[in-house]
């Protein structure tokens, strides 16, 4: 599976349950990268999709058991060291800023194996400067 999640500087992903920010950009960024595959997401996070049309989505709570080779899966508010072994590139977006956090991204992505292939940014609606990396383990 191919996991994309969104951090703060801090690796943050979350505060008291809910996301730290969202942006249609963004959305609208991990559609395009999706293409023609499938996007898994449980029902959290599909309520920031609501208004998108797309036949990618596919919701399920139990979504990182299900998800199959090459297929992408959005995770807000999961953590991901225990399905790290079948994860086989991670798209991080970092939003270039610090939020209060109490939920944090997991997998040690330096000195455990992943090597990021692609690095670039972009503009998003509500924030200037969104970075996406992209790693995958050797």
């Amino acid at each position: 599976m191919i996991v994309i999640t969104v951090i703060d500087d801090n690796r943050g992903m979350m505060f008291n349950n809910r996301r730290q920010s969202q942006d249609c950009i963004l959305q609208e960024q991990i559609l395009a990268l999706v293409g023609d595959g499938k996007l898994w997401m449980n029902q959290y996070t599909y309520g920031q999709f609501l208004d998108c049309e797309s036949g990618a989505i596919a919701v399920d709570d139990a979504f990182l058991e299900k998800a199959g080779a090459g297929e992408y899966c959005f995770v807000e508010n999961i953590l991901m060291a225990s399905y790290e072994e079948h994860i086989e590139k991670i798209v991080l977006f970092r939003w270039n800023r610090k939020y209060p956090a109490d939920f944090y991204f997991d997998i040690e992505l330096e000195g455990s194996g992943w090597r990021m292939t692609e690095v670039g940014e972009f503009s998003g609606f509500s924030h200037k400067k969104i970075i996406k990396e992209i790693y995958v383990h050797e």
